[in-house]
C-alpha cells in the first residue's frame, strides 16, 4: 500500500510540474518570443522601406515583382505636375 501511495504522489507531482510548465510557457515564454518576432518584423519593414526610398533616389524608380506583374514606383511631385499642364 505504501508503494502505491508513493507512486500516486510521484504521479501527481509530475502532473503539477507539467501544468506549471504549461502555464509558464503560455504566460511568459510565448509572449516574450512573440514580442521579439514582432519587433524583428518592424525592423525589417523599416529596412525595406529605407532600401526602396534609397533606390528611388538613386535610380528615379523601383521595380517590384508582384506575382507575374511588375509594380513601378517613382517619385511624384504634384506641384511639378500642375506646372506642366497647360492652362485653359
Amino acid at each position: 500500500m505504501a508503494n502505491r501511495t508513493a507512486l500516486l504522489i510521484g504521479f501527481l507531482v509530475l502532473v503539477i510540474v507539467i501544468l506549471v510548465a504549461v502555464v509558464i510557457f503560455s504566460f511568459w515564454i510565448k509572449p516574450t518570443f512573440n514580442g521579439y518576432v514582432v519587433q524583428k518584423q518592424i525592423d525589417a519593414q523599416g529596412l525595406v522601406f529605407a532600401n526602396i526610398i534609397s533606390q528611388v533616389q538613386q535610380q528615379g524608380f523601383v521595380q517590384i515583382q508582384v506575382g507575374n506583374q511588375t509594380l513601378l514606383l517613382a517619385p511624384f511631385n504634384p506641384q511639378a505636375q500642375q506646372a506642366q499642364q497647360p492652362t485653359q
